[in-house]
């Protein structure tokens, strides 16, 4: 793994909205005394989850806010791919190129990406709205290709279906994330192929229970 630093461009501060920072109160009460640190990766979460990315004053109110060594945190941040070390788009784009999704064409969904945000990996696009990355499995392979975008997943993507979620997202809508090919969850994409015959399974009409 190539070595992950604290982006250049630094803000002068961080603090926890007042929301959030109740959250973190009640998160560390799980653990028990002297065991605060459990939640750094929780709190970390939180914050980059309100700001977007992880930076160093971030970073520095966590470790006071649990008592532990800034650079006990700074390990845990840099440490996890989870968390993003520079600035990112309104909407963070992360594209699965595992081997299951590039066979199903995520090479295509890379192409929409470099089209509509930008031509290369963890840049912002030029109104913001966007950045996206390459990520390893997002767990969802007989759906493939998938990516994220938040905490959604949206799967079953080609070139096209890639091209039209994003031009939605940046009108300001909503796409519905999960499959996109009309399939219902994982079922299979040419339909059933076992118990298709509904009476090895079902009663007939009138017989005990």
């Amino acid at each position: 793994m190539s070595a992950r630093r604290l982006h250049e461009q630094q803000p002068s501060s961080f603090a926890f909205t007042a929301d959030n920072r109740a959250w973190a109160e009640k998160e560390i009460q799980k653990y028990p005394p002297g065991r605060q640190a459990s939640a750094v990766i929780a709190l970390l979460w939180r914050g980059q989850d309100q700001e977007g990315w992880v930076t160093k004053p971030m970073i520095e109110e966590v470790a006071r806010f649990l008592r532990m060594p800034y650079i006990r945190v700074l390990e845990v941040a840099t440490f996890y791919t989870m968390f993003n070390l520079a600035p990112v788009g309104r909407h963070l784009v992360q594209v699965c190129t595992t081997t299951p999704c590039w066979l199903a064409g995520s090479d295509d969904v890379v192409a929409a990406c470099k089209k509509h945000i930008a031509p290369r990996p963890a840049t912002i696009s030029a109104d913001g709205v966007f950045s996206w990355m390459e990520v390893e499995c997002l767990g969802a392979c007989v759906n493939a290709p998938v990516f994220q975008i938040g905490k959604d997943f949206y799967e079953d993507l080609d070139g096209p279906k890639t091209e039209a979620i994003l031009v939605a997202f940046r009108r300001g809508e909503q796409p519905k994330p999960g499959p996109q090919d009309g399939r219902r969850s994982s079922e299979p994409a040419g339909g059933l192929t076992t118990l298709t015959d509904r009476s090895i399974y079902q009663k007939p009409p009138g017989s005990a229970t």
